[in-house]
């Protein structure tokens, strides 16, 4: 294990928590098990169990080094290896148990820094899969509280089961009374509290980064999750926020967002329809030209949300969608929704205008001093800040095919908070950047893993509003004419 990775471990992930910026709520299909309460929701015992993790996993990397000091090199390797596994389930353990934003922190490592030793990606990947659902009859108990009736009486079909669990609710399917099919989201009684818990611990978890970056101010940071997350935990949020991709995407050629059913959502109980499709797992099979599809559409509903309609889902996760052949996706979870007022969107303009269309470092530079990402009085070159930023418009730089790559959306964590950078160290996160950066980052995960193959810049062209360029693929064509539909 390299110093870096074992840093990261004993660290408890906060510098990947970091890079991401936001927390994330994941969908898997899980077995249903016994009921394992949320455990410790105080403050002061939740920071104990993730202090009593970096202790454990920093004494077990002590001992291991000194066990390995006059061992031969093949011992030290087993001895290495060793100390991975005992780490990778200690953080599993300690994060599966607590459910929360902590876990969810977790999640989102596991997938987002190709940097971290395999076997605590692997403990942290199972997260995801692990996440042990409620008690069917403590969720039917959470929907008899909110909709005032026994989901056997509110619905005409209820199945006691789990098709999804996460790290604040789980998914149960149901036939309404009118029949139609329904995804019935519950969240877990306690769950707002745990996270509750978590965020006033976000002030130590960011606040000590700024020991190793100097120009990092946590507090735009940590006061935009609070206020994303809090809104998260309330499912009226969610549903509001849901349907306005549902009305901005209905009857789409390629992109569908369930409808809510208002009249059943409430705060703690979230109604939509029931969308079914392939998991990201499952398309991992499939040929590499339904893969450049299914990249397409996620890249196009991602960033014509942001630049058309000033929102985005800051939540792109693999568990969030579902494919069908032919670049047909359903995108799921809008519990992390930001919205963009004009002077926001104005900035992006500037920074995008500058580094891609006129190639101009100089205004480049002013532009991302005016959006409060680098210090005015940063000593470094021009060309040290556009060499810095440029990463994140790589693949939009110049028309022609390009293909995503795990290793470019690994090297987006790792070149943002390279610590040898000169410019690192006069960099921060404003608010309005601070999901932008989640996005960025999860949106080029996900591609890359997909890796995923189109012409960027002329798909981004035809998306941004100060271009609006003509379609240039069939899917942009067939996106054409439904807008031509909707005026």
């Amino acid at each position: 294990m390299t110093r870096r990775a074992r840093g990261l471990a004993a660290a408890g992930l906060a510098v990947a928590a970091a890079a991401a910026t936001a927390a994330v709520l994941v969908r898997r299909r899980v077995p249903v098990g016994p009921l394992r309460a949320l455990s410790s929701t105080g403050r002061a015992a939740r920071s104990a169990q993730i202090a009593g993790l970096t202790a454990r996993v920093g004494t077990a990397t002590a001992l291991s080094k000194a066990r390995s000091t006059f061992a031969s090199a093949e011992r030290r390797i087993e001895l290495d290896q060793q100390l991975q596994l005992r780490t990778a389930e200690e953080v599993r353990a300690t994060l599966g148990q607590m459910k929360g934003a902590m876990m969810k922190l977790g999640q989102l490592a596991s997938f987002i820094d190709e940097g971290l030793p395999e076997p605590l990606r692997q403990a942290l990947t199972a997260l995801q899969a692990d996440a042990p659902p409620m008690a069917a009859e403590l969720a039917a108990k959470v929907v008899t509280d909110e909709l005032g009736a026994r989901p056997e009486e509110i619905f005409l079909e209820w199945e006691a089961e789990p098709i999804a669990a996460a790290s604040i609710g789980q998914v149960h399917k149901a036939i309404t009374r009118d029949g139609h099919a329904v995804a019935v989201k519950v969240q877990y009684p306690g769950a707002a509290e745990a996270i509750a818990a978590d965020l006033a611990n976000a002030d130590l978890v960011f606040g000590s980064l700024a020991l190793v970056y100097p120009g990092f101010d946590p507090a735009p940071v940590v006061t935009e999750l609070k206020e994303r997350i809090t809104e998260e935990l309330d499912y009226r949020n969610e549903a509001t926020n849901q349907q306005l991709f549902a009305d901005a995407y209905r009857g789409h050629p390629f992109i569908s967002v369930p409808e809510v059913r208002m009249d059943l959502s409430t705060s703690r109980v979230l109604v939509t329809d029931l969308h079914t499709g392939a998991t990201l797992d499952e398309v991992d099979t499939w040929d590499q030209a339904e893969k450049d599809l299914a990249g397409e559409a996620i890249y196009r509903f991602v960033f014509r949300s942001l630049y058309r309609l000033g929102a985005f889902n800051g939540d792109p996760h693999p568990g969030n969608y579902l494919f069908r052949p032919g670049g047909h996706v359903s995108f799921l979870d809008f519990g992390l929704v930001r919205h963009f007022d004009g002077d926001e969107l104005g900035l992006f303009r500037a920074m995008i205008t500058s580094m891609v269309v006129d190639h101009d470092p100089e205004a480049f530079r002013r532009a991302v001093v005016d959006a409060g990402l680098l210090a005015a009085d940063a000593p470094v070159t021009t060309d040290e800040v556009a060499a810095f930023f440029e990463q994140f418009y790589r693949l939009v730089q110049e028309a022609g095919p390009r293909a995503a790559s795990p290793e470019y959306a690994s090297s987006l964590v790792r070149r943002t908070f390279n610590r040898e950078s000169p410019v690192t160290r006069y960099t921060t996160v404003p608010a309005s950047f601070v999901l932008i950066q989640r996005i960025n980052m999860g949106v080029f995960a996900i591609l890359g893993r997909l890796r995923a193959t189109a012409d960027w810049r002329r798909i981004t062209e035809e998306i941004w509003p100060w271009t609006d360029a003509p379609p240039s693929t069939p899917l942009g064509r067939a996106e054409a004419e439904w807008l031509a539909t909707r005026g």
